[in-house]
């Protein structure tokens, strides 16, 4: 069976980290050396090594941090941190707004995160700390952690206000009901992507105001400064919504405008030949009595006084500016 941990690192203070495997992942978690270790959440033997190694946590945290389905939070529960942040999917064939869900148990000298999916965000700090470039301690990891997965959202987004402009440009020259399909995908998206940026922002407030004291004033700028791009996100994903919608409405007008003049059209070809299929129908009845019927040139005096009355109808309607 495959282990749980996937990998383990011990920090050295200077943004250098060294790999740990074995009883080295245990010693470390119990002194005072920060580490850092990584596990699957779908291992079946992650909550035992969970419940070995932080036995001292309620076992409620362990069913947060391995919950099927999580929304972004932050717990402070004694001197530690049950953190739920989310981040684009940018795994291959996936779409970037299937969030993928990063949990995190941290304290001032242990770090246990647990993925379900490959997170981008945390084999950038990973690769950081093997280059000696990474975060130093445990508020710097927050720190990396939270910029990293708003940083990598902002691709995501500009294409979605990509497209929407893209779309925008074409409302009158491509097929509007094509155009409507676009539009209700790209809604979708903005509203999915709200789902959990919403609550992620709550998140990050709580840990700015009320975090734990091992997060400098510094760190906590840098938090809040987090906080302001995931605002900006959200004005971001508004305004997508607000535009598609109104994308939507113009295209509903459009269409609408395109079945009145059909329906106007129609109305008036009806108009012009209503009274010319009441003549032709009178003086279709298989009755005796009908005038010229024996007359040779009956039927195009008949064409004749039919193309007249045409020529009326349409100057009568063009004097009343039906068209």
């Amino acid at each position: 069976m495959a282990e749980p941990v996937l990998y383990a690192l011990g920090f050295d203070g200077s943004g250098g980290g060294q790999q740990l495997a074995g009883d080295d992942i245990t010693d470390w978690l119990r002194d005072d050396r920060l580490a850092w270790v990584h596990l699957d959440a779908d291992n079946s033997g992650t909550r035992q090594w969970l419940q070995s190694n932080l036995d001292y946590l309620d076992p409620t945290v362990f069913e947060m941090l391995l919950a099927h389905d999580t929304r972004p939070r932050a717990e402070m529960i004694d001197d530690g941190l049950l953190l739920i942040l989310r981040g684009v999917n940018l795994n291959p064939e996936a779409r970037p707004e299937d969030m993928i869900s990063v949990r995190l148990w941290i304290q001032k000298q242990r770090i246990v995160t647990l993925r379900k999916r490959r997170s981008k965000a945390i084999s950038d700090i990973r690769a950081a700390l093997e280059q000696g470039t990474g975060p130093k301690n445990a508020g710097d990891f927050v720190v990396s952690l939270t910029a990293r997965l708003l940083e990598r959202m902002t691709p995501s987004l500009n294409e979605l206000k990509s497209e929407l402009e893209t779309i925008e440009d074409s409302v009158y020259m491509a097929r509007q009901r094509d155009i409507t399909a676009q539009l209700l995908h790209i809604a979708r998206r903005a509203i999915t992507f709200r789902r959990y940026l919403e609550p992620q922002k709550d998140a990050i407030i709580e840990l700015t105001g009320a975090g734990p004291a091992w997060l400098d004033n510094s760190q906590l700028l840098s938090l809040s400064e987090s906080r302001n791009t995931v605002n900006r996100y959200l004005e971001d994903l508004n305004a997508i919504k607000e535009k598609a919608k109104l994308l939507s409405d113009q295209i509903s007008n459009i269409l609408a405008e395109k079945m009145n003049r059909n329906m106007y059209k129609i109305s008036i070809i009806s108009a012009i030949f209503l009274p010319l299929g009441f003549i032709t129908g009178l003086l279709g009845v298989n009755v005796a009595g009908i005038p010229g019927a024996e007359h040779p040139l009956a039927f195009g005096i008949l064409g004749l006084l039919l193309v007249i009355l045409v020529a009326i109808q349409i100057g009568l309607m063009k004097k009343s500016n039906w068209f």
